[in-house]
């Protein structure tokens, strides 16, 4: 049993700074990236059971003792804005959705100053009921994960039959206001390569935005092989099929996607090839898991744990300079390339998207 688990005040280990990390405030690496964007894992809990992400029966989820509260979880969160330079958040899971409080602790992240930019990433059950009081909460956007259009398929990919609540959280989203709403879609070979064309047709004909995303090894069964990813350039062959396709010329900065503007624009499509042409070099994210640990990056195999100086009495300044210890440790890239390549322990789930 742990201290924390004792109830005992955790204390910091002692850690040597290492000398060649500059006196600057912000989020920085040896390679010259700042890390603005803060992901944020409110739960480990879904309640979809996607394929690539989990096994149907689920997973052993978090105990909620481990699990950051509330006014932790909103510590952190100012410690990083008004500290650390971070100027935008997103709210994952798991489902977000699933974590009680979540529209107060978006409104206290809206009340900082300065006022970060807010986004939350959901699979869209339950957002036709909460997405106005997202929106007057403070989020200024949302992503919602839908990977097929067809009932019987969405069934047999999420082991849920949920695609109408999805479709009319997507409306409910759009209703409130919180533009641009973007679907997020994985495409599967041999279960749903064929609605590449289908989707983004949907998405331009209810003014969404879509995403494809390249299927990355972070299932918590381990199964992934890349020889049976479905890769960017498979889909932008299928997507030309039907519709013309022109690189967007303005600047991407940190943004994961490459966005290409669908037969002249104005609509658009992204598509985030994370693993055959990985965006590392200007990534300028850091992660904080439900049970606070920072990441500094996805696939990252360890992790530097602020809830035990947050339940150990340990002041905001020491909390900050740990945060910025573990990003200046940041690898120059995942390696999902490389001979060694290991997947993470951690399954998406638990990460955060």
């Amino acid at each position: 049993m742990t201290p924390t688990e004792l109830g005992l005040p955790a204390m910091r280990q002692a850690t040597t700074r290492d000398p060649a990390r500059p006196d600057d405030p912000r989020l920085i690496d040896r390679y010259g990236r700042v890390a603005t964007d803060l992901r944020i894992s409110l739960t480990d809990r879904c309640n979809l059971r996607c394929s690539y992400c989990m096994p149907e029966e689920g997973l052993d989820w978090m105990d909620r003792a481990d699990q950051l509260t509330d006014d932790e979880l909103i510590r952190l969160i100012r410690i990083a804005v008004t500290d650390l330079g971070v100027n935008e958040l997103r709210f994952t899971g798991g489902e977000p959705l699933l974590r009680r409080g979540l529209e107060e602790i978006i409104a206290a992240s809206a009340a900082l100053d300065p006022r970060p930019d807010i986004s939350l990433t959901t699979n869209g059950v339950g957002l036709a009921r909460r997405a106005k009081a997202l929106a007057d909460a403070g989020v200024n956007r949302l992503n919602v994960s839908m990977d097929t259009l067809r009932r019987e398929r969405f069934a047999t990919i999420t082991h849920r039959d949920r695609l109408a609540d999805v479709l009319d959280g997507l409306a409910a989203a759009r209703a409130a206001g919180l533009e641009p709403v973007k679907i997020n879609s994985v495409l599967l070979r041999g279960v749903n390569d064929d609605e590449a064309v289908d989707l983004l047709r949907f998405a331009i004909d209810n003014g969404y935005e879509l995403r494809f995303i390249e299927q990355m090894p972070l299932d918590a069964q381990h199964s992934w092989q890349r020889a049976e990813m479905i890769t960017a350039g498979e889909i932008m062959e299928m997507l030309r099929t039907a519709f013309s396709l022109e690189p967007d010329r303005a600047e991407r900065g940190g943004a994961p996607a490459e966005r290409w503007l669908v037969d002249g624009g104005p609509a658009a499509v992204g598509v985030i090839a994370s693993v055959t042409r990985p965006f590392c070099g200007a990534c300028d994210r850091t992660r904080l898991t439900a049970d606070g640990q920072v990441r500094s990056c996805l696939f990252a195999r360890t992790e530097t744990d602020l809830r035990a100086l947050v339940r150990g009495g340990v002041s905001d300044a020491e909390i900050a300079d740990l945060w910025r210890d573990a990003m200046w440790g940041k690898l120059p890239g995942h390696g999902i390339d490389d001979p060694g390549f290991l997947q993470p322990d951690r399954p998406m789930s638990s990460i955060g998207g």
